[in-house]
């Protein structure tokens, strides 16, 4: 009886360790004190998915003042950071070569135009002189004329003789011969005149136009004020030389300001005109909408500008830096998770869940979506009220099951 008895313990010994073997929960686990891990609680609220840029304030309407013509500085009317108004003398630029060039050009200019003018003259001299000499004709013709009717009577008399008759005759066909060939020549005369008249005028007219582009290129050497506004950017020293499209500064209009901000290049066909953004700000949250996209990428990320919706900080400086919040969706409702550490580990591919007793978090696959600065939205693997453990799992090794004490 002994040996049955000592056979069916044995037996039970076994079976006890096959169970153990067999159903034991093999799942490997890590002892953590609780107070060192953040724990957040699955919600259901309304979710938006924006990025955080950081924004420079700008004056809303710039107005660039570049180098029109090169030249060494002479005199400077005024500092950076001057209110000028429209017109006000900033800057006076000196070119030695220039106004030598243009001196040149000037005493060329005024010599074709004087000898233009004096051709004018010997035209009208000309007409003149064409006048006085039909005037001589007219008078000779009287004279002939009146020689030939002279001798035509005393011809019919028989005082004149044949020859003395024809001499008459052949004198006055002479003189109005050359008196129609000089009227001729006055009418080609008088139109050729009026075609060179024209002529010169217009090229008169062209060297004094050039003579004025001149003056008012040689005025380019004077920079002065485009608009009212103040003056920035204005970094220039006497003596130092500028080149001609060289920025010299800025007019900022005070009309107003926008924010340039730069925006990750992966964001670059998410991007459009006339999306929103947040900016907060002295207590209270500002609207804006993207107004231009610069597409250029640099450094790995591409510039856009914002304006205003409607009512613009009081407080805001050009050159101040803020945050603003550029919206790609509207609200939606959505199951949503804090953001944490967690994500650097995992790639938001899975998470510890505590469990109700809150003593065991246990290893649970989710996945996640759209994602802010606060919160990743949850698509699968939670639901709303089950709490989570958010902050980083780099010491946890990846086990299955973590015993919070």
């Amino acid at each position: 009886m002994r040996k049955i008895l000592q056979i069916a313990a044995i037996a039970l010994l076994c079976f006890f360790i096959l169970y153990l073997l067999a159903f034991r929960d093999r799942s490997s686990r890590l002892n953590i004190n609780k107070s060192q891990v953040t724990i957040a609680v699955v919600l259901a609220d309304y979710f938006q998915e924006f990025i955080p840029v950081d924004g420079v304030v700008q004056p809303r309407t710039t107005i660039y003042i570049d180098a029109e013509l090169g030249g060494a500085v002479e005199k400077k009317f005024v500092e950076d950071g001057a209110l000028v108004r429209k017109g006000d003398t900033i800057l006076k630029l000196s070119n030695a070569s220039m106004q030598l060039s243009y001196m040149d050009q000037e005493t060329r200019m005024y010599d074709a135009i004087n000898n233009l003018q004096n051709s004018r003259i010997a035209l009208e001299q000309n007409k003149y002189l064409r006048q006085k000499e039909i005037t001589n004709l007219l008078y000779q013709i009287d004279q002939v004329e009146k020689e030939f009717e002279r001798a035509s009577l005393l011809y019919d008399e028989g005082v004149y003789t044949l020859k003395q008759f024809e001499d008459a005759r052949r004198d006055y066909d002479f003189s109005n011969r050359q008196l129609n060939i000089s009227l001729e020549l006055q009418r080609l005369d008088s139109i050729s005149a009026e075609g060179q008249k024209k002529q010169i005028a217009a090229s008169v007219e062209r060297m004094r136009a050039n003579l004025t582009q001149l003056k008012k290129n040689m005025e380019k050497l004077t920079v002065r004020a485009p608009a009212e506004g103040v003056l920035s950017s204005f970094n220039v020293e006497i003596g130092e030389t500028r080149s001609a499209g060289e920025r010299l500064g800025q007019i900022d209009i005070m009309d107003g300001y926008k924010m340039r901000a730069n925006i990750d290049e992966r964001y670059v066909s998410r991007v459009e005109i006339g999306q929103e953004a947040e900016l907060d700000f002295g207590g209270k949250t500002y609207d804006l909408y993207i107004s231009k996209i610069y597409t250029g990428v640099r450094g790995g990320s591409f510039q856009v500008e914002m304006n205003f919706k409607d009512e613009v900080p009081d407080n805001i400086r050009r050159g101040q830096t803020l945050q603003i919040r550029l919206q790609f969706s509207t609200p939606t409702e959505a199951i949503i998770l804090k953001r944490g550490g967690f994500f650097q580990q995992t790639g938001g591919n899975w998470v510890y869940v505590v469990m109700p007793s809150e003593d065991l978090a246990v290893k649970r696959n989710i996945r996640l979506g759209r994602q802010n600065t606060k919160f990743y939205e949850v698509l699968e693997g939670l639901e709303p009220g089950e709490k989570v453990i958010i902050s980083s799992y780099e010491t946890f090794g990846g086990k299955d099951k973590l015993i919070l004490k």
